[in-house]
């Protein structure tokens, strides 16, 4: 093996009659590093995004919610304490949702209105996290807290009062004329992406009095559980324990799609770019034919000497290994620095230009970024076996050179 190692070395070191040998192994190497460095960024980007949905937006959206189509939900503090006990709950919470406009001015928004009990809620949902110039649980009466692009785009400021048009139906089901409802700014949830361009929160006996409800009585229960992929199976099984005709709705439904959506592209990242990386370390094929073919006067002086066919493989393998090894030396090195580096010339980038695609188009408006050392040694690993199959066949081309044939020219 050190025979070997050494041969591999003054081979690689000695120059090349043909200076395209010399070209296509940079080339080869130049591959490499590019798609490991793409790799790593992007696998670092989407663990990053998952990240951001499981800590960020899965804080705040309900992971189960239970809503009552028809007839409101009656007694909910004894069925949040019932919904508390189950296996696999965190927390419960009653909720009222309702849709309506919101006005200040000439200015009017479509708005998301959640009416929350302060103390509930905070067990459920990390929202009070994201909110500014109030506390949550200081919500009263009254007031409201609106997301941070809602409020912009009425252009209101905090202590200024916002009226609000909400949907009156009558016993027949039909529309009367909107109810108005007039509530002070008292925070803006400034969490970034869609919860900050449709959100309204107000307290539940405000909603309650709006809707005619008793001080028991709320349109929706939600819940928080401790594992939010096992959401659905816990749903069914503690919703069984409602008396109530309740709407079933789990996370899945309204962010699934986008979960899966990340695994989906990260699956074809890893396809499309261990493709290229595959591309680069064959290349490596081509490099070592034509070096067997120059070097094929050597190699029959060295078996001559008594070097064996294992000593002739193992020397071109290694020649191909060490022209992988430089590519992926510096494709982790650039990938890894990339990955800790892209969030900030991200943000740099949307300075510059002025503009921010992920602005209002997804559920985070910066590009997140989680470098897992686990993907680094799988791309590296997974590098290393193609370069060693790439290798082979050359490597048996040279240990097959007939010396007599080769000396005897």
């Amino acid at each position: 093996m050190r025979l070997s190692y050494f041969l591999s070395r003054r081979f690689r070191q000695a120059k090349h009659a043909n200076g395209f040998i010399g070209f296509i192994g940079k080339a080869s190497s130049t591959g490499i590093a590019l798609g490991i460095t793409v790799l790593i960024v992007a696998l670092s980007v989407f663990n990053g995004f998952q990240q951001q949905l499981e800590e960020r937006l899965l804080s705040v959206i309900p992971h189960v919610e239970y809503d009552a189509p028809e007839q409101p939900i009656k007694h909910w503090p004894q069925k949040v304490a019932l919904l508390e006990t189950q296996p696999g709950v965190s927390a419960a919470a009653p909720v009222i949702k309702l849709n309506g406009m919101a006005q200040f001015k000439t200015q009017l928004k479509a708005v998301e209105i959640r009416a929350i009990m302060p103390e509930h809620e905070i067990k459920v949902s990390k929202i009070s996290d994201f909110i500014s110039a109030a506390a949550l649980n200081e919500l009263s009466d009254g007031q409201v807290i609106l997301g941070q692009q809602v409020a912009k785009q009425l252009g209101v400021e905090i202590g200024e009062t916002v009226t609000f048009l909400l949907p009156d139906l009558t016993k027949e089901n039909s529309l009367s004329a909107a109810k108005k409802q007039r509530l002070t700014l008292v925070g803006l949830i400034e969490m970034g992406g869609p919860v900050d361009h449709s959100s309204a929160l107000i307290h539940l006996s405000q909603a309650q009095q709006i809707l005619g409800y008793q001080a028991d009585e709320v349109s929706g229960l939600r819940m928080a559980v401790l594992d939010v992929f096992s959401a659905n199976k816990i749903a069914m099984s503690v919703g069984a324990k409602l008396s109530d005709y309740v709407y079933v709705n789990t996370w899945f439904r309204s962010q699934g799609n986008l979960y899966q959506d990340i695994q989906m592209v990260r699956t074809i990242i890893y396809l499309v770019v261990f493709l290229i990386i595959a591309v680069a370390s064959f290349n490596i094929v081509s490099t070592l034919v034509m070096e067997v073919k120059e070097k094929q006067a050597n190699i029959a002086i060295l078996k001559t000497m008594g070097a064996t066919d294992s000593v002739i493989i193992s020397t071109f393998i290694y020649q191909g290994l060490s022209q992988a090894l430089i590519g992926m030396g510096f494709g982790t090195i650039f990938g890894v620095v990339l990955a800790i580096w892209i969030p900030d010339l991200f943000l740099w980038w949307n300075q510059f230009s002025g503009t921010n695609v992920l602005a209002g188009a997804y559920f985070v408006e910066f590009l997140p970024s989680k470098l897992v050392v686990g993907d680094v040694f799988v791309t590296l690993a997974v590098t290393t076996c193609m370069t060693c199959i790439a290798t082979i066949y050359p490597a048996w081309q040279a240990s097959r050179i007939d010396p007599a044939k080769v000396l005897g020219q």
